[in-house]
């Protein structure tokens, strides 16, 4: 890892729990209030640290994205920060600790489970949520990928700012935040990937710039969603084991 993207993972970190230190309040953890008025919200610096059992300038350089530490500290100040599982895991992924994800081109195999369901609609897609791959069913449906520019091909861009996908999913918005929140989850920071997808949806839907600013980060899980002039359908998110850095939208 260079140390420009070491870099990178550091402020991540550091900004993803100062975010979440931020949203809880004394009350929360059955500490004190403390005299006077705080001057910033949620818990301070010295509280985390002591729930967490490290020192107040160490959790201070961890914010700051200075320092490196270890997988118990992490776990310690996830423990204090009452993260849930996805967000313990996004911090042990964004420290190192996660295994390596797998190269792009092994994608390749999964696309071949795509057309196994000629009847169900499903879409391969990458860590930053581009459509890579399709099968005929999900074209019968919704607009066929093929047409739109590469450059556009993103299933999150097309719900937020596509006209034709929103008329066939009213309820897209719920879709697109659960869709961004899973792929924050599973993102390096380094990745480009992510970065520009969250420079172009800050550009084309600016009314919506507090989704994509939002540190939130949680699994995909499955829904049933109504396509009008269709049918509904159960859609979920699939992993394949042999290309972990995928996923197969699939709409049955």
């Amino acid at each position: 890892m260079t140390d420009t993207h070491r870099l990178a993972r550091r402020r991540e970190l550091g900004g993803f729990l100062r975010a979440h230190r931020e949203l809880l309040s004394p009350a929360d953890l059955g500490l004190p209030a403390g005299a006077g008025r705080r001057r910033t919200p949620g818990l301070r610096r010295e509280e985390v640290a002591a729930l967490s059992g490290v020192g107040v300038a160490w959790y201070t350089w961890l914010e700051q994205g200075r320092v490196d530490t270890s997988r118990e500290v992490l776990e310690a100040v996830g423990r204090a920060l009452r993260l849930d599982t996805d967000a313990r895991d996004h911090v042990l992924r964004l420290a190192g600790y996660a295994p390596p994800e797998a190269p792009r081109d092994e994608a390749a195999a999964a696309a071949a489970l795509l057309h196994s369901w000629p009847d169900r609609p499903a879409v391969l897609l990458d860590g930053a949520l581009a459509l890579t791959a399709w099968n005929e069913a999900y074209t019968r449906v919704f607009p066929d990928p093929a047409d739109v520019p590469e450059p556009r091909r993103n299933l999150l861009l097309l719900l937020a700012a596509d006209p034709a996908h929103q008329r066939l999913l009213p309820g897209w918005q719920s879709l697109a935040v659960d869709l961004f929140r899973h792929a924050r989850t599973r993102a390096r920071p380094e990745d480009p990937g992510l970065r520009a997808l969250t420079a172009l949806l800050t550009t084309e839907r600016p009314d919506l710039s507090a989704w994509w600013a939002c540190r939130s980060v949680g699994v995909f899980t499955s829904r049933t969603v109504e396509v009008p002039g269709s049918r509904a359908y159960t859609v979920s998110m699939l992993h394949p084991s042999d290309a972990p850095a995928a996923a197969i939208l699939l709409w049955s």
